[in-house]
């Protein structure tokens, strides 16, 4: 019988074949936690006596939820994670560095790896084809001291997507349109195994978006195959050794099948305070909603495409009176890249606020906090009451380019408006792709340091043996003259 991706992906780590509803033990590849719930793992370790790291180049401890500290208690849990990674070599990712599940994406996840976090987005890196998923702060805690976890393998719903995306229509309203259709418990403890044509030709940072909010459905993953696509990302990241081809079986059994063809979605909106309760943007724009505050970023909607869509729409134009726009980069690799293309630059005089690479205001801790009863559309993931720091603000869930829409307009707007200056996905240039000239370069340096080495040793060696020699000369004619004078 044919395996999905989650039954593959677990079989592997569980060294035999599984199958849905199975439960195993698994070796852990990556695991992340973060300051909300990292000292509280740290914590557990040292009740249990475990205060290690089974695999400290793939454990990692993110300061992000926070950051810079808001608060001396939180500067404190800070100082306890750095304290931890000093002690057991867990590499830890500072303050400034970024969103764990971007980072944690770029630099530490490959496919066929099993991620656990203790953080229910941990989901992400699915979209390399990794089975990852969100754990308890105990769970990992353990993952990380013994590099196993015991999972029970989900089953899995397939979700082939067909047809083109249309202009202003992005995996954002894909993903809120499926969540929608379904339900916010709609795939609770099920994965979630994006597929079909549309999937095949969309770039990473999209494919991102979808994994990441595969848990709004109550997913345990969302996966996506590995191919060409997750090839090409990994090389930009500088790790294209790291990839495989991973993918489902053609007689793999599914409790579920949902087609979707995206060419007929429109943009979608999220309205409070559930993820589930969408509306079309036709809908959205009859209710004249007033907004007060726009956010750009988080794990969900916050890489260089997601910037690219928003300055071309907002380039040349001034924010809307009254509205405060918030924006920030997903990852410090992020945010230089807006610096070499522009973005960064367009969005600051078009009059948004910059805020440092990190999650502060989708989990209200600090950067944004809503008022009693304003309003905010945001890139993010979640909606619930009170998620962005007041359970008196309203908080609503779209795209990007809705969300520039928004920042021009005043209101609840439709992006469709801007057509002129969105393009089709798959257009954005990637900095970070690795130069060939600069990679041969780079390698020449290295041989000509290490020619340059050896030269310095040999010509070395030679001067000691030359004064060797000299001395022994010395002690040669030293003791040949003592010897005449004891003749005489």
């Amino acid at each position: 019988m044919g395996k999905t991706l989650a039954e593959k992906l677990i079989g592997e780590h569980a060294g035999k074949d599984v199958s849905a509803g199975e439960i195993t033990l698994a070796s852990v590849s990556v695991a992340l936690t973060q300051d909300g719930t990292g000292p509280l793992a740290v914590k557990q370790l040292q009740k249990l006596g475990l205060e290690k790291v089974a695999n400290p180049d793939k454990t990692v401890l993110f300061l992000d939820h926070s950051a810079p500290a808001s608060r001396k208690e939180l500067a404190n849990d800070h100082m306890t994670l750095r304290k931890f990674a000093e002690k057991t070599g867990a590499q830890l990712s500072d303050v400034g560095n970024g969103v764990c599940h971007t980072v944690v994406n770029e630099d530490y996840v490959s496919p066929g790896d099993l991620l656990i976090g203790a953080d229910s987005h941990t989901c992400t890196g699915g979209a390399l084809c990794a089975f990852s998923t969100g754990m308890g702060s105990t769970d990992v805690a353990i993952g990380m001291a013994l590099g196993k976890t015991w999972l029970r393998v989900p089953e899995t719903i397939r979700v082939n997507v067909t047809g083109k995306f249309p202009p202003g229509v992005y995996p954002k309203d894909l993903i809120l349109h499926l969540i929608g259709m379904i339900g916010a418990d709609g795939a609770t403890y099920k994965a979630l195994e994006f597929g079909g044509p549309a999937i095949d030709k969309l770039e990473m940072e999209g494919r991102f978006t979808l994994s990441n909010m595969a848990v709004e459905a109550g997913a345990k993953a969302g996966l996506i195959a590995s191919d060409n696509i997750t090839r090409e990302y990994l090389k930009r990241m500088g790790r294209g050794g790291e990839w495989r081809e991973i993918k489902p079986d053609p007689d793999a059994v599914y409790e579920r099948v949902i087609d979707i063809d995206v060419s007929q979605l429109v943009p979608t909106v999220a309205y409070p305070h559930t993820v589930d309760n969408t509306r079309t943007i036709d809908e959205a724009v009859k209710d004249h909603v007033k907004i007060d505050q726009c956010y750009l970023g988080t794990c969900t909607n916050s890489r260089v495409s997601d910037w690219a869509i928003v300055a071309r729409m907002v380039k040349g134009r001034k924010i809307a009176p009254g509205m405060r726009f918030i924006a920030c980069p997903g990852s410090r690799k992020v945010q230089e890249d807006l610096v070499k293309l522009g973005y960064l630059q367009t969005l600051i005089e078009f009059g948004a606020m910059i805020i440092p690479p990190g999650c502060g205001p989708c989990v209200g801790v600090h950067g944004g906090i809503l008022g009693d009863g304003e309003r905010v559309v945001a890139s993010q993931n979640r909606n619930f009451q009170g998620r962005m720091g007041n359970p008196e603000g309203f908080i609503y869930l779209a795209s990007p380019a809705t969300v520039a829409a928004t920042a021009i307009k005043g209101e609840l707007a439709d992006p469709r408006e801007f057509a002129s200056t969105l393009r089709s996905l798959g257009t954005v240039p990637m900095p970070h792709a690795p130069k060939k000239k600069a990679a041969k370069k780079k390698k020449a340096k290295k041989t000509a340091r290490k020619k340059a080495k050896k030269t310095v040793k040999k010509a070395a060696k030679k001067k000691t043996a030359k004064k060797k020699a000299v001395k022994k000369t010395a002690k040669k004619k030293t003791a040949k003259k003592k010897k005449a004078a004891k003749k005489r």
